[in-house]
């Protein structure tokens, strides 16, 4: 039954990428919002246990799946019609169908950048395992962004098993080979942990977090160390034009703390998409 889909268009597998990837987005807006304070009771739990201090009296937080969706402001569950990715924002104004309070834009922003990124990856590799990967690393990346953006946080839980299921694919391969993705593992973790040993030498401060060691690291796992250069690349060019952006807005100097996760994983998309193409452009302008 599912072969039927390897014949049709591009442009129909694309739809059905765009309305699947709508109601993933829907369940990413959750796990941004809700596993960081997941991550952040757990700390708490674990370090007043270390310290010998007594158990923490604060409510655990909402979990993925439970409870079921509700308004922060009223507590009125949100019934299934009006969770309807992005129609459903659009039908109540932006607004609480309980207590009229303004919901943000933010929620149906992640469901169409999901949809639409998703639409791009369908259309790009057609039906196949490269499709159904290509989505689960754009979904992993959208949520580590957002995270990252949110908390300056890359957590271990999505990181490191994207690692080693980058890892695994190499085996088939769906995106590098072993070697390249062995190869782009150790790289990718390396090169930044390199920088940021010299910038901590140099300037006694930690230029960058772990994490972005560690997202670097799964992206060479997944795509390759070959396509590690242009990441690091665009991904610098990005993240230092929004900075510079921010720190003009925010009136605020060197010191300014701006998470790097949304840049590499910007770039490391970009790369699964296009980083052949990057490349083979490269090298005919260089003459190599």
């Amino acid at each position: 039954m599912f072969q039927q889909f390897a014949y049709l268009p591009d442009s129909v597998l694309a739809g059905f990428g765009l309305i699947f990837g709508l109601l993933v987005g829907s369940f990413l807006n959750v796990v941004v919002f809700r596993y960081p304070k997941i991550m952040k009771h757990q700390w708490t739990v674990q370090s007043r246990a270390w310290l010998e201090l007594e158990p923490s009296t604060a409510p655990a937080p909402a979990g993925i799946i439970s409870p079921p969706s509700h308004c922060g402001h009223c507590g009125a569950s949100v019934k299934p019609w009006q969770n309807i990715p992005v129609i459903s924002f659009l039908i109540l104004g932006g607004k609480c169908a309980s207590c009229q309070a303004n919901i943000g834009w933010r929620y149906p922003l992640v469901e169409l950048l999901t949809g639409v990124l998703s639409a791009v990856v369908v259309y790009k590799f057609g039906w196949g395992p490269q499709s159904l990967f290509g989505l689960v690393l754009t979904w992993s990346l959208i949520t580590l962004a957002f995270i990252d953006f949110d908390h300056k946080l890359l957590p271990d839980d999505i990181v490191l098993p994207m690692l080693w299921l980058g890892l695994a694919l190499s085996l088939c391969p769906v995106f590098a080979d072993t070697h390249s993705a062995l190869m782009g593992a150790v790289a990718g973790y390396l090169c930044f942990w390199v920088v940021f040993q010299l910038f901590l030498r140099l300037t006694g401060k930690e230029g960058m977090g772990y994490g972005d060691f560690k997202l670097m690291s799964m992206l060479g796992a997944w795509l390759g160390w070959q396509y590690l250069p242009q990441i690091i690349l665009i991904s610098t060019l990005v993240g230092t034009v929004f900075g510079v952006a921010l720190m003009l807005k925010q009136k605020a100097g060197r010191d300014l703390a701006i998470p790097f996760g949304p840049y590499i994983a910007l770039a490391g998309w970009i790369a699964m998409l296009w980083g052949n193409d990057i490349n083979m452009a490269y090298l005919a302008y260089s003459g190599l």
